[in-house]
């Protein structure tokens, strides 16, 4: 199981409110109002686990029995769960059936094909694929993902780092935060000597063998992979569409390799789904600069979505649109919140998440 997280006071009276909130029937109101039948809500996820990824990294992978469970709850409460282009394009022009929701799903990780498409299939419900598409064509483990996991893994050894960082000296995986100092020294050696990301992949075999991990066996399972271009051509159209999010997972603030990330994107894209033109964007890791909007609106992108929790209004900036992240240590009763809107009035932290100049 993964360990649990300490709730802040802020988080503990944000439930104890909600479960109030519940019982009294508020929530109920909220997601029948006239209030609630103008906004969307763009829920994001990003892996739904094969093993036990979740346990290892909460924010980012689900359990598929949690996300059958999400499902579940937008089914039972009646909520319209359309395609993103379509939910778009009617949340500005003021025709949202009530209760409208959107799925998106970050990186198009293998996980999706194997635990996330047969649920929406099961379901009926679209979604959005955001592929970030270097990882696709190059079928190996995305490298920052791996070797997290593997420093996680062997938690509580100790990694012998000669030619693995500048120093060389042996590392601790004891906690947290000495698998994180871990993470920055093996990564930033790799960048000070320009590492290929075949090279990288090297590196990952190395720090597996020395820490008594499989790694022949993790790749053989293609985990942490993702998507290869032959998977996201089968993915069903008529249900699931392939949205950018950049080719290398990054939003450089120099113009021209901004415009190289998302050109880039969209013309491997265009070459896995037999033409279609990708006009959505997620912004990779949330990052957001005061000059990307207006640079993916030359591009021709019509929406970009956040990681800043909210519910989209027309009064939200389209290319800026918030999205809620759903997470395992988001509880069930603050995910009905956020379908019903009753969230939005809620206080909550405050996220920040632009690209440094």
């Amino acid at each position: 199981m993964p360990e649990a997280r300490p709730l802040s006071m802020l988080k503990k009276l944000k439930r104890r409110t909600l479960h109030a909130a519940h019982g009294a029937g508020v929530l109920s109101i909220a997601r029948e109002s006239s209030w609630r039948a103008r906004r969307l809500l763009i829920l994001g996820y990003h892996g739904v686990s094969t093993d036990d990824e979740h346990d290892w990294d909460g924010e980012l992978y689900m359990p598929p029995s949690l996300l059958r469970r999400r499902f579940m709850a937008l089914r039972d409460g009646c909520y319209t769960v359309l395609p993103l282009g379509e939910a778009v394009r009617r949340l500005y022009d003021g025709s949202l059936p009530p209760r409208a929701v959107a799925l998106t799903f970050d990186d198009g990780a293998t996980d999706f094909f194997s635990q996330a498409r047969p649920l929406l299939e099961e379901f009926g419900y679209p979604a959005t694929v955001y592929l970030t598409s270097y990882y696709s064509a190059f079928q190996r483990p995305v490298f920052n993902t791996m070797l997290r996991y593997l420093l996680w893994k062997a938690r509580g050894r100790t990694l012998d780092a000669s030619a693995l960082t500048t120093g060389g000296a042996p590392l601790a995986l004891e906690t947290e935060t000495e698998r994180s100092v871990a993470f920055a020294e093996i990564a930033r050696a790799c960048v000070a000597n320009g590492l290929s990301g075949q090279a990288k992949d090297g590196v990952l075999a190395v720090v597996a063998k020395r820490l008594g991990i499989d790694y022949a066996g993790l790749l053989a399972r293609r985990f942490l992979h993702l998507m290869s271009p032959e998977e996201v051509g089968r993915l069903p159209r008529t249900l699931i569409d392939v949205e950018l999010h950049t080719h290398r997972h990054r939003v450089p603030t120099d113009r021209a390799a901004f415009d190289r990330e998302i050109i880039e994107n969209r013309e491997a894209i265009a070459a896995m789904t037999h033409g279609a033109r990708a006009t959505h964007f997620c912004y990779p890791s949330g990052v957001t600069h005061p000059s990307f909007p207006a640079w993916l609106e030359r591009l021709g992108v019509e929406s970009a979505t956040t990681c800043f929790p909210g519910i989209a209004s027309r009064a939200s900036e389209p290319l800026l649109l918030p999205r809620l992240i759903d997470t395992i240590h988001v509880a069930d009763v603050e995910f009905e919140s956020w379908l019903t809107g009753a969230s939005a009035f809620l206080p909550r932290r405050r996220v920040r998440a632009n690209a440094p100049i």
